[in-house]
């Protein structure tokens, strides 16, 4: 059984920050879940242009308020607490956040350690463990 506290490990290196965002991973592979589960902070009046070409993602509003833009599709939706997105196809999109949004993530296949996104919105596949 694997039992993790948000607010102590938000306290460890299982906290990642950029200028943009911050995020705490609580699962990761070596844990060997399958999947990473983390706790993503975005912060009020980013602009974040993401492209998962390694990684399938599913995505739950927790609080705050914003809006996923699918440049394919040309839509736009809203994000606010209790919306849940699933990047299914490697999707391209452009995640904006109104207000700070505070969101569940998981990513499949998971997430090793202190990831942040490559100049294509993307996380490497192979990256070193914490």
């Amino acid at each position: 059984m694997i039992v993790r506290d948000f607010n102590k490990e938000n306290l460890t290196a299982r906290r990642v920050q950029t200028t943009s965002w911050q995020s705490v991973r609580l699962l990761l592979k070596n844990d060997g879940m399958g999947f990473s589960f983390h706790i993503t902070t975005i912060h009020p009046g980013a602009r974040l242009k993401m492209h998962y070409r390694n990684h399938l993602e599913a995505v739950y509003c927790i609080s705050g308020t914003g809006s996923i833009e699918d440049p394919e599709a040309d839509e736009i939706h809203v994000v606010r607490p209790g919306t849940i997105y699933a990047l299914d196809k490697h999707d391209a999109h452009l995640l904006c956040a109104e207000t700070e949004l505070v969101l569940a993530c998981v990513f499949v296949p998971p997430l090793a350690g202190s990831e942040v996104h490559d100049e294509t919105g993307a996380y490497p596949l192979d990256f070193e463990a914490i």
